[in-house]
């Protein structure tokens, strides 16, 4: 080989990249901000678009007095906070939020309450206990509408299948939709049956990550079902728990379409809630009112907030 070959190859040689070099290279690469850049933009358009988008535009709402006009000219005048004066003031307000209260409070308690009986009565596998819980998910799993207009139908007054089993066992029928009585009552029967299947999953999902262990050693100390749930399956399954009951109060305070279809939030407003009122001021009576919709449904982010704050409150503290 010539002196020039011999060069050639040295030269080749010393431009080759070495392992050192490679992973410094690839160092570079990952290490890169537009690497991270890259990840999080997904993230980020997501967000914008679909929270802090709607978010602004529901404050910018609230604060003017839209309708249909000031929509196609672009020139709806700024009010400040006098949307939030005018629905606070409203002698709908007081009525409204305190069936709001009542319909989440008792939904969420039968909800988490039978959800989590069904969910230790199905721990326990048998025979077809998969079958049983494929059918509780029915409810879940069906259109909104079609389970509201299904207990509209059972609850009818005259030819309702509710009333005449009230009849059978020798009881008074009972107008469910047209008495300001139990026009309440109705919707949270109704949203009750709707909300059992999630916290089943939910809860079911949480039992099974409890050791069996810890049963096997409780009746080894002589512990009974009820003291074995109170002392153990309860304690264990709190975080489950809780974070269960978060999402059901959030689902729950924006619930509209069970109440719409059984009741329109009727009759004499007697069931209705913040949901429901916020929907109506924009779209069920016919003359569109967006920004005291918008302060209304504002209001109920501030409440789901609050109540986010509390239990993000108290898992730090269970944390520590």
């Amino acid at each position: 080989m010539t002196t020039t070959e011999l060069d050639a190859v040295s030269t080749t040689e010393d431009q080759a990249p070495t392992p050192r070099t490679r992973r410094s290279w690839q160092r570079t690469i990952h290490g890169s901000p537009w690497t991270a850049i890259a990840f999080a933009a997904p993230l980020v358009i997501y967000l914008v678009a679909f929270y802090a988008y709607p978010l602004m535009r529901s404050v910018d709402l609230s604060v003017h007095d839209y309708n249909i006009r000031a929509f196609v000219q672009g020139d709806a005048e700024f009010v400040g906070l006098a949307n939030y004066v005018d629905v606070i003031t409203s002698d709908l307000f007081q009525p409204a939020l305190w069936n709001t209260f009542l319909f989440v409070g008792v939904s969420i308690l039968f909800q988490y309450g039978i959800g989590l009986a069904l969910a230790v009565f199905f721990r326990n596998n048998f025979r077809l206990s998969g079958v049983l819980r494929a059918l509780f998910l029915v409810p879940w799993l069906l259109p909104l509408i079609v389970s509201a207009s299904t207990w509209a139908w059972m609850m009818n007054s005259d030819s309702g299948i509710v009333n005449a089993f009230l009849l059978a066992v020798g009881m008074d029928p009972i107008n469910w939709l047209t008495s300001p009585d139990w026009s309440l009552t109705a919707v949270i029967i109704a949203n009750i049956w709707l909300g059992i299947p999630f916290n089943l999953v939910i809860l079911y999902s949480g039992l099974q990550n409890i050791p069996g262990d810890v049963y096997e050693a409780a009746s080894l100390d002589g512990a009974g079902a009820w003291k074995t749930f109170w002392r153990i399956t309860f304690p264990l399954l709190r975080p489950v728990s809780a974070i269960t009951i978060l999402l059901g109060l959030v689902y729950t305070l924006k619930v509209v379409d069970i109440i719409w279809i059984m009741t329109k939030g009727g009759p004499a407003n007697s069931s209705l809630i913040l949901s429901v009122w916020s929907y109506r001021e924009a779209f069920g009576t016919g003359q569109p009112a967006f920004s005291p919709a918008s302060a209304i449904g504002n209001l109920l982010i501030l409440i789901a907030l609050v109540f986010g704050l509390i239990y993000v409150r108290l898992q730090s503290r269970e944390e520590h």
